[in-house]
């Protein structure tokens, strides 16, 4: 069997060492994004920056903390994930946006993923589609108290993961492109109960699982497929404030021993 290529002891994407990150990671797309989310915490200092993939560490209340970014799809996802695995993290929290598929979800609702339908491309390659994505329950317990702890408005359900942007979510093509397959996605999501399109959890849950790690996701709705609406970036503040929240959570329970995986 092949080697994992590294560069010295460091990962080889990432650049990051084993220890140079602690268990908690969230995982922002956007490598923007990933010092929004530094801004909340007590002390903060990036470690590592190559392609798509920038990584900070810190703390927030007190709690060793780290971010992330993935980059879009679920490619590069996988690999951030893999090497995040490799250097020390069990924890994930995917801190995106995504498009709403149900009229009641508002511009600027996050939405808390509790699985995702699997439209990537790279879980394949680690289970066979009857495999689920699964968020891990105690990341999505602590989602949900962190939420309701800081007064935003969320909803809890399975999210839909694709690595295409345009077709892959009934948006048409160049020139108006859009092939049969695609027509009807939308409807047969929102009869499944599905609540919003994103990119990454469904690769984030898949990995998390067979690894033995935890994962779960939190979302603005920056779209509304059904009324049309579109609103880049409202609701982001509202998700980072509740996943580095979620963290403290986490690490709660976890230095408790009060709840079992």
């Amino acid at each position: 069997m092949a080697r994992r290529p590294k560069v010295g002891e460091k990962a080889y994407h990432l650049l990051l060492a084993p220890g140079e990150v602690p268990r908690y990671v969230l995982l922002p797309g956007d490598p923007g994004r990933v010092l929004l989310i530094a801004e909340m915490w007590d002390e903060k200092r990036e470690v590592a920056k190559n392609r798509e993939f920038v990584t900070w560490v810190g703390r927030y209340k007190g709690v060793p903390i780290a971010a992330t970014s993935t980059g879009i799809g679920s490619g590069s996802t996988a690999i951030a994930v893999e090497e995040l695995l490799y250097v020390g993290a069990d924890t994930f929290i995917r801190v995106g946006t995504t498009g709403a598929l149900r009229r009641e979800i508002k511009l600027g609702d996050l939405i808390i993923g509790t699985a995702a339908v699997r439209w990537d491309g790279a879980s394949r390659w680690y289970a066979p589609l009857e495999y689920p994505a699964v968020a891990h329950w105690v990341v999505v317990l602590a989602l949900v108290k962190a939420a309701e702890s800081l007064g935003v408005r969320f909803h809890v359900g399975i999210v839909a993961s694709t690595d295409s942007f345009y077709v892959g979510q009934e948006r048409p093509g160049h020139g108006g492109y859009m092939p049969p397959w695609a027509r009807g996605l939308i409807e047969t999501l929102r009869n499944l109960r599905v609540l919003s399109f994103e990119m990454e959890s469904a690769t984030i849950y898949t990995l998390a699982s067979i690894y033995g790690a935890r994962a779960g996701g939190v979302y603005a709705a920056i779209a509304n497929r059904e009324t049309d609406e579109f609103e880049p970036e409202v609701g982001v503040s509202d998700a980072v404030r509740v996943a580095n929240e979620a963290v403290r959570i986490i690490a709660e329970y976890d230095n408790q021993g009060s709840l079992r995986s």
